[in-house]
């Protein structure tokens, strides 16, 4: 069967399939030993050899989608030089090379999607507010509502200011637990911001990615996705794709404040 060589990269898990058309018109793919440079081409993956920088591509010859519950303790590579665990530790069973869809840091746990998919899993990453992400954090005492406000409305982190959020807490305490809701992922966000109000997080778990939770799962457990799951992350890819993306929802939301002084995230 004759597929466009990009998509076949893409789905390699390599990247997406945008960057797999700047590699080929860059001249980095070779196809049966020749060099391909021209967008649209198609191959059989069952008779031709695709290498890219001259190393072989492996091509899957199935997609694999899976919902991971990563404990703390773990890091999300394939390796590690420092040699503490991986999520690749976890999921050693499965035949296929799998990759982590964004991440979560080594001493935060919650779910996390893997899948061979390179444009099934850029797109979702890239998704922002079609496909937030919740998280149950617990902090050193008890912040104020006013302080709330400001990390919900946005707060300047390296010079940019953070997307705005959604923050309630979700069990009282002196030492409470919020639930926060992120359409961005930027390095160890959630931590910083909470220790720039002066309540540092104890524990941070992530319980939702777009529309899907599942509290069945279990540190270093394990799913596939249904179908019906992937199609629905399908929907949101296609959606992100229509719409656009930029690298900044912070940039985006001030761009777009006047417009959506009535959204959900305003």
């Amino acid at each position: 069967m004759l597929e466009r060589l990009q998509k076949i990269i893409a789905h390699a898990g390599i990247c997406s399939r945008r960057k797999a058309e700047e590699l080929i018109q860059a001249g980095r793919v070779s196809v049966n030993g020749e060099t391909v440079t021209q967008l649209g081409t198609k191959i059989d993956t069952a008779t031709d050899h695709v290498r890219i920088d001259g190393t072989p591509l492996r091509i899957s010859p199935e997609r694999v989608y899976l919902l991971l519950y990563k404990p703390k303790g773990c890091v999300c590579t394939l390796s590690d030089p420092e040699g503490r665990p991986t999520v690749k530790d976890l999921i050693g069973e499965v035949a296929q090379r799998i990759y982590p869809v964004g991440r979560l840091d080594y001493h935060s746990e919650g779910l996390l999607l893997m899948t061979n998919d390179g444009e099934f899993a850029n797109g979702i990453a890239s998704a922002g507010e079609h496909c937030p992400k919740t998280y149950l954090v617990k902090v050193r005492g008890t912040p104020i509502t006013s302080s709330l406000d400001k990390l919900s409305k946005g707060i300047t982190l390296d010079g940019r200011l953070t997307a705005p959020c959604r923050i309630r807490f979700a069990k009282r305490g002196d030492n409470p637990w919020l639930e926060v809701t992120l359409i961005e992922g930027r390095n160890n966000q959630i931590r910083r911001m909470l220790e720039w109000i002066g309540h540092p997080v104890q524990k941070l778990k992530r319980v939702q990615i777009g529309f899907l939770r599942d509290d069945r799962l279990k540190p270093s457990e394990y799913r596939d996705l249904t179908p019906g799951e992937v199609e629905r992350f399908r929907r949101i890819v296609r959606k992100q794709s229509e719409t656009g993306s930029e690298s900044d929802p912070g940039t985006r939301h001030r761009r777009r404040r006047s417009e959506t002084k009535n959204s959900k995230w305003a």
